[in-house]
């Protein structure tokens, strides 16, 4: 699969720094004064340096309040139990804390959701079954 390429809005380029190469571990690529791409589990995010970010919605899924717009990596369940122990250990504030969705059925996944320093949402999941990414219930 071809990596995707996302570009999002940040406030502070050092503290976008900090937690995306520091936290999880993002290689830095290429940067200059108002952005940095980042390898984000294999594929190029560009926090660009913005002056104003807008508030944060949400929709139901499953009992959790899920923030729009989110974007996040489908990882093993091996690197997702890495991460969330990571994130925990660094008392991330979670919006959703590491839990299991769609328990028993078609889609079953671990996820976790928390922001960035500019308040970007994001979502760590594993999928039970690799191949039921796109399955329906």
């Amino acid at each position: 699969m071809p990596p995707f390429h996302l570009a999002f809005p940040v406030d502070d380029l050092a503290a976008a720094r900090a937690f995306y190469v520091d936290l999880l571990g993002c290689a830095e690529g290429r940067s200059a004064d108002r952005w940095i791409d980042l390898d984000f589990f294999g594929h190029q995010i560009t926090a660009h340096l913005a002056d104003d970010i807008a508030p944060p919605h949400h929709n139901p899924v499953d009992g959790d309040a899920v923030p729009i717009p989110h974007f996040g990596a489908i990882l093993s369940p091996e690197a997702f139990a890495e991460i969330a122990e990571r994130l925990t250990a660094a008392n991330t504030d979670f919006i959703i804390p590491p839990r299991t969705r769609f328990a028993g059925q078609p889609g079953e996944q671990s996820t976790m959701f928390l922001r960035d320093p500019a308040g970007n949402a994001i979502e760590f999941k594993a999928m039970r079954d690799a191949d039921a990414i796109f399955t329906k219930a």
